[in-house]
């Protein structure tokens, strides 16, 4: 490598004054994707082009001094920031929550399809406290914060938005509500104390709705709070129906930036939302395993930055996602 590392020192300038190219280094030449044994050249490039989009003056060579060249393609270059510290402008991919919720993920920017205006994207247990609509859990205008009060997010310095709106969660049982019903409740326990019975009664129905997706939004403070590239990925480039076997990629809080395939689409599955709650999801998209606890909120993407899904939930044998169509349809919002 000793004579490819010579070349890097005496032509790195001119390398890198080539339009897209962000790096040089001593590496072995690829073909189809794999390896040989050559010693080349290697052009690192934020994103490999077709050689009709350049000019024939910014197309790096295929040889230099009768060494080959090899581009290896390696995105836009840069600091990478703590995801469970204070960021801003703060990025998809980073620690955000409810200030009663622990944390979960900034999944993505996206804008009001009426206003136009930009908000955060994640889920409703993120942003809205598991929040059925109509409990107090959460309401609109309650801050949010960014880091997460589990990464140590406080209201006093860190509320980097409010709720908006949010899609309430559906559990399969609730607490009956008639008048009805919480009178013979009433009487019930009325009777139990006069006999000391030690437990309180409590009629619970059976609740027939279903969830088809677990999303909120929040409006942040002001637009140069918030950046629409995710990190360590990317800006959206649009949407994507999900299809068995598509690779998809994420950036989550708690794992960073991993991927997996798709392994069901349409599914309908039980998933607990307390210790002792569970929900019932429609429509959902059931991938390989690539996340953990506080990656709740993540934006899923095909290879070509596409958006298919928001990842909700999951076990140390899947991931479980929202169809993103779903989402944005739910709560009218659509991306930047």
């Amino acid at each position: 490598m000793e004579r490819i590392q010579s070349l890097v020192k005496k032509y790195y300038n001119q390398i890198l004054s080539l339009k897209n190219v962000v790096g040089v280094g001593c590496g072995y030449k690829e073909v189809d994707n794999t390896e040989t044994d050559d010693e080349a050249l290697v052009v690192l490039v934020e994103e490999k082009l077709d050689k009709d989009e350049l000019e024939s003056h910014e197309l790096v060579p295929e040889q230099i001094e009768n060494t080959d060249t090899d581009v290896v393609e390696v995105g836009e270059l840069e600091l990478l920031a703590s995801r469970m510290e204070r960021l801003r402008p703060a990025q998809p991919g980073v620690s955000i929550g409810h200030y009663r919720v622990s944390a979960g993920t900034f999944g993505a920017v996206v804008k009001d399809r009426q206003t136009k205006e930009p908000l955060i994207l994640s889920n409703n247990h993120v942003l809205a406290n598991l929040s059925t609509g109509h409990d107090d859990r959460a309401k609109k205008g309650d801050p949010i914060l960014q880091p997460g009060q589990h990464d140590k997010g406080e209201r006093d310095r860190d509320v980097i938005g409010h709720l908006e709106r949010f899609s309430p969660l559906h559990r399969k049982t609730e607490p009956a509500s008639s008048a009805v019903i919480q009178g013979v409740e009433n009487l019930l326990n009325g009777v139990g104390d006069v006999v000391k019975f030690p437990y309180l009664i409590k009629f619970i129905r059976k609740n027939k709705t279903s969830n088809l997706v677990d999303c909120a939004v929040a409006k942040p403070v002001s637009e140069d709070v918030i950046s629409d590239k995710i990190l360590e990925i990317g800006k959206v480039e649009g949407i994507k129906q999900p299809k068995v076997g598509m690779g998809v990629v994420k950036s989550g809080r708690t794992s960073g930036r991993t991927e997996s395939k798709i392994k069901a689409v349409h599914a309908t599955v039980e998933v607990s939302i307390t210790g002792n709650e569970k929900g019932v999801f429609n429509d959902q998209i059931i991938t390989k395993p690539f996340s953990k606890p506080g990656d709740s909120g993540s934006l899923i993407l095909d290879h070509d930055r596409s958006a298919v899904g928001l990842l909700f939930a999951g076990s140390e044998k899947s991931t479980v996602c929202n169809r993103i169509s779903n989402v944005l349809d739910e709560l009218k919002v659509e991306f930047i």
